[in-house]
């Protein structure tokens, strides 16, 4: 079992930052991926980014050269620094976990962009 809990959301202009973290119950380190989705009002959940155990990086095309994810394996935690903030942007952010073949998510953080 792996508990996924995210921070970090809230309201930001278009053009600002923000970073999200997601903290895990349990150690991340043989944890095979980890990433965050994304859920806007009236469209599907989406992939945002992910990374492996190794450190392997997946961005959406819509994200890439401003979104960058990364893992703190000592804190137990995956981060989502985003950058060059637009309104698209605005949806729930979910971090994900895939550890062997279970998938755990955390509860969501609103992520707004104002123009």
């Amino acid at each position: 079992q792996v508990q996924l809990v995210e921070s970090g959301g809230g309201l930001v202009q278009a053009g600002g930052s923000l970073r999200l973290s997601c903290a895990a119950s349990r150690s991340i380190f043989s944890i095979n991926a980890m990433g965050w989705y994304r859920q806007a009002p009236g469209k599907q959940r989406e992939l945002v980014a992910a990374i492996t155990s190794g450190g392997s990086t997946n961005y959406a095309d819509s994200v890439k050269g401003r979104f960058t994810i990364s893992r703190d394996n000592a804190k137990n935690t995956v981060y989502l620094q985003m950058n060059s903030l637009k309104p698209e942007d605005t949806a729930v952010y979910y971090c994900h976990a895939l550890h062997l073949w279970d998938d755990y998510w955390g509860q969501g953080t609103q992520v707004t962009v104002s123009s």
